[in-house]
């Protein structure tokens, strides 16, 4: 439908679809899965919200449409009343409502500015901005490089900077405080926050070291001093830190666990064979210093080592070996995660066995050694439309489909196992469109680890989407089978709408 003369002078965008008629509206939520409509009470109540709308429309195009409903016009007054919207009942005259999927969503109800609009239409159902928050209004929230550069060019007060992500649980638990000591430090410190999860960021987190969120680093005239690593700060914490900063002290190494006092045989690629010869029944546990499921165990472990030790009739002994400075063995016996433990016979590997990890269960199996359960199929030995990917044949792969969301993911992951049954039903949804694909790496293995590195992986899972075997942008929206569908769907939509346009220009 054609904008009024005196809207169109106000350059409101092509790309909102003014729409009077029930059909129209039926067939608009049909086709599209992810609708911002402006319900007006005239066209002139509308003018503000339609200049800004022209702008989010440009940013989201392809990913969400904007729809505007005159309920002061005639003909869009009976829509209007079908579909119980009344927006005189509105101070501004105006009501924001959010379709998805066919259906009503939500009431738009977050920032009326262009960049809470466009970070709701990339993701509806994603947390509001941190800027939103009112209690944040101290916190100096920056976008883009180029005003990070600006802000460190013209701020002479300490600036501390906490680079974020918007899912991260640390820098949600830390925001508070962080914005509380804003307020309370305001006039003699800034403190900002930007959230440089975004791919276009690299470059930034590169050169500050961002290796994990959120990270805090702290800058005098500009210049980057170090970093900030209290993550379980109070605003107190900060403001004390803030009076006499300084660089964060070396932690002292941890005792290796072959070093400290204990009954388990710790072993190692020289003397592991002729100990398992040696010995009748050796239950070994391959760990890694850094493994918090190996440190939790570790107690139970020297436990039932001990009680084993003493006892008169021993039905075995407990040895581990440290998988990350012992190579050779870890990869002979195939360690992809911790702690792993395997049972040996006169000299044989016998058994893996996933499930000991108290001194209970460890001597209890000792005494009747049986086979354990057998393992749940790995991801990609089962038969799903997802494709598996390896670092040499990656890219090619890749350039065969137009359109791939690839999951980055480590096999041991919590995260990482509650999303593959919902990608695996997203890839299920599209199997047999040949332009899509949904594919996956897994990063734990070896011959994947320079793979995932290069496509800037730094937490699973991650989601990256290509097209033609060109990375485009990180998936960052829900993990649920419909955030994964919606995202694929809206990428065929506009293919579709591109060969429209070129059928209607030919």
């Amino acid at each position: 439908a054609f904008l009024p003369a005196f809207l169109c002078s106000l350059k409101v965008s092509p790309l909102i679809e003014k729409i009077s008629d029930h059909k129209d509206f039926k067939k608009l939520l049909r086709t599209r899965n992810n609708i911002l409509v402006l319900y007006s009470k005239s066209a002139a109540a509308a003018e503000s919200s339609l200049r800004l709308l022209s702008s989010v429309a440009q940013e989201v195009k392809g990913r969400g449409t904007i729809s505007w409903i005159d309920c002061g016009d005639t003909e869009s007054r009976k829509l209007c009343k079908k579909m119980k919207v009344d927006p005189n009942s509105k101070e501004k005259g105006v009501e924001l409502l959010h379709y998805k999927d066919g259906a009503f969503h939500t009431e738009y109800n977050r920032a009326v500015t262009l960049k809470s609009m466009v970070a709701f239409l990339k993701d509806p159902e994603g947390a509001p901005l941190w800027e939103e928050d009112p209690e944040a209004k101290d916190v100096v929230h920056v976008d883009s490089e180029k005003e990070l550069k600006r802000l460190l060019k013209k701020e002479d007060k300490p600036l501390l900077m906490m680079f974020y992500a918007p899912w991260c649980g640390v820098c949600k638990r830390m925001m508070p405080s962080y914005q509380q000591a804003a307020t309370e430090l305001k006039g003699k410190y800034v403190l900002a926050g930007m959230n440089v999860y975004s791919a276009e960021f690299e470059r930034i987190k590169e050169e500050y070291n961002v290796r994990g969120y959120p990270t805090i680093c702290y800058f005098e005239k500009g210049k980057f001093l170090f970093h900030f690593e209290n993550y379980g700060a109070t605003a107190a914490d900060i403001a004390e830190w803030l009076k006499n900063p300084q660089a964060p002290q070396p932690q002292a190494p941890e005792t290796p666990w072959a070093d400290e006092e204990n009954v388990v045989y710790h072993l190692t690629d020289e003397d592991f064979d002729k100990f398992i010869k040696d010995h009748s029944s050796v239950l070994v546990m391959f760990h890694a210093p850094w493994c918090g499921h190996c440190k939790k165990m570790k107690p139970e472990y020297e436990k039932a080592a001990e009680f084993l030790h003493v006892a008169s009739d021993s039905p075995g002994v407990l040895a581990a070996v440290d998988a990350t400075v012992n190579k050779a063995l870890a990869e002979r016996y195939r360690i992809s995660g911790f702690p792993t433990l395997k049972y040996f016979k006169d000299g044989e590997e016998k058994y893996t066995l996933p499930h000991l990890r108290t001194k209970k269960k460890i001597i209890d199996w000792l005494l009747n050694p049986e086979a354990p359960p057998p393992p749940e199929p790995a991801w990609e030995e089962k038969q799903t439309s997802v494709i598996h990917l390896a670092g040499e044949d990656f890219r090619e792969s890749l350039k065969k489909k137009k359109h791939t969301l690839v999951m980055f993911y480590a096999p041991w992951c919590p995260h990482c196992k509650n999303a593959i049954p919902h990608f695996t039903t997203a890839a299920e949804v599209f199997k047999e469109d040949r332009k899509i694909a949904y594919a996956a790496v897994d990063c734990a293995k070896e011959q994947n680890h320079d793979l995932c590195k290069q496509e800037g992986v730094d937490g699973y899972p991650t989601f990256n989407y290509y097209n033609y075997g060109k990375f485009v942008e990180k998936y960052t929206g829900e993990r649920g089978e419909s955030g994964f569908t919606a995202f694929m769907r809206t990428l065929r939509e506009r293919d579709h709408e591109r060969v429209g346009k070129k059928k209607d220009e030919l």
